[in-house]
């Protein structure tokens, strides 16, 4: 039994366009508040633990929601799960300030309300990640260039972000930038919900700009039950070596840098005297750096050989920042750092998106993304609870040396794994080419 699929002739800019900004505008919300929130608890409590457990409140239900809902939004397509999602993040981030300026905020209110953000952007962000492909068939472009378009985007949305947070912060306090990123999740949603088509997503196949005609969509590929979807993608992730390998190591970069971003440098900021405008100083300065590395990736890394490249990027974008900070270091000397480390990123995500690009069929995206993002990503709970307790215990130098030290090693040993040489090959995966169709499945590195 079959079920046919329209496909309109039609070029339409529109999809891709209201993707792009609804992941532009929700993403610099949460940069933002990714500075607000974390000056807000150490102002109200002082105490790096406390920041350590709210980043760990918010990223463990991002974590674990996100993984379990693959097979959801390839059932019910990613543009409900996107807007809804947003329209729920949007009420709980704007009850924050509202809730503290009354004098009802306490601190389980607050773990509470980050909790219900962190399980609504896990979804959300993986819906409108999915909708790339679809909404580049619409607009009949090579898939390369908007994953590439995507990718740039939200690194101009991570420079961007910082640099509004650390102002508002620095200007009036953290609860103008939470109350930001409220308007933010609402627009995104508004963008999401009135920009795009509604069956957006649903046909889960091979897009318009692969198959010229109507597309036939067979039982099979809609999946069956809940837990039959998620073994078909946790079976496809499973069978594949390189994928797992890079899904670990990018794993403990992420809990690394976790708890530096959340905890490590906002400790800095307060104990060097340089405040939160030094905070979004330097991730504007590296969001600038990484975006041109990422436009040099997406016009180059073909060319270039990707193990080496990706190697290379991670040694600049890592241990380098910590070091930084632990020496106490000039201002001018830690913007440098920061800056040639933000290139170095520019290329890590575009490499990734390049080698995972062959392995994955369309009808899996969802589900294989998902637990290969959430993979990837869980250990970033993890990281601003360690962050604070190393803060704790041992002080804010050795916390930031250690972690240095292992973030180099990961980086670097890690290369040395047989499964690292297959980078290097460009290799289409049989699933994929049964559909006629290969798309991109992108396990992210955390932006530092």
């Amino acid at each position: 039994m079959t079920a046919t699929v329209t496909d309109s002739p039609v070029r339409s800019l529109r999809p891709l366009v209201g993707v792009l900004a609804a992941t532009a505008v929700s993403l610099t919300g949460t940069r933002i508040s990714a500075i607000a929130l974390p000056w807000f608890v150490l102002a109200t409590t002082g105490s790096a633990t406390l920041t350590g457990l709210v980043a760990f409140a918010e990223m463990t239900p991002y974590v674990l929601v996100k993984a379990l809902t693959g097979p959801l939004v390839d059932r019910l397509g990613p543009r409900v799960v996107s807007w809804t999602t947003d329209a729920v993040s949007a009420v709980a981030a704007g009850l924050v300030p509202l809730l503290h300026a009354r004098g009802l905020l306490p601190f389980w209110t607050l773990l509470a309300m980050v909790a219900v953000i962190g399980a609504m952007r896990g979804p959300g962000d993986l819906a409108k990640s999915v909708m790339v492909p679809e909404a580049a068939d619409h607009a009949r472009v090579p898939m390369e260039r908007a994953t590439g378009l995507s990718g740039v985007t939200e690194r101009l949305a991570s420079t961007i972000g910082p640099a509004v947070g650390g102002g508002l912060v620095a200007l009036v306090g953290p609860l103008a930038g939470l109350a930001i990123n409220a308007v933010t999740f609402a627009l995104g949603s508004l963008i999401v919900a009135l920009a795009l088509p509604p069956g957006m997503g649903r046909s889960s196949v091979p897009g318009p700009a692969a198959v010229p005609g109507p597309v036939v969509v067979q039982d099979e590929q809609r999946g069956g039950g809940y837990w039959r979807m998620f073994r078909e993608g946790f079976g496809f992730l499973r069978a594949e070596p390189l994928l797992l390998t890079v899904t670990v190591m990018v794993g403990v970069t992420n809990l690394l840098d976790a708890g530096f971003t959340t905890v490590l440098v906002p400790v800095w900021a307060r104990e060097s005297g340089n405040g939160p405008a030094v905070i979004g100083l330097i991730g504007s300065v590296l969001g600038v750096t990484a975006v041109a590395g990422s436009l040099i990736a997406a016009a180059l890394a073909h060319r270039l050989p990707r193990r080496t490249v990706f190697f290379v990027g991670f040694l600049l974008a890592g241990a380098p920042r910590y070091l930084v900070l632990a020496l106490d270091a000039p201002v001018w000397v830690v913007v440098t750092v920061f800056a040639v480390g933000g290139f170095g990123s520019g290329f890590l995500n575009p490499i990734l998106g390049a080698v995972l690009f062959e392995r994955v069929p369309r009808h899996l995206l969802g589900r294989v993304h998902a637990l290969s993002d959430s993979l990837a990503w869980a250990g970033i709970p993890l990281g601003g609870l360690l962050a604070g307790a190393a803060v704790a215990l041992v002080g804010l130098i050795p916390g930031l040396l250690t972690a240095g030290v292992l973030y180099f090693a990961t980086t670097t040993l890690t290369g040395l794994r047989p499964e690292w040489r297959e980078m290097d090959r460009t290799r289409g995966h049989g699933g994929a080419e049964a559909d006629g169709q290969v798309t991109a499945v992108v396990v992210e590195a955390a932006r530092p």
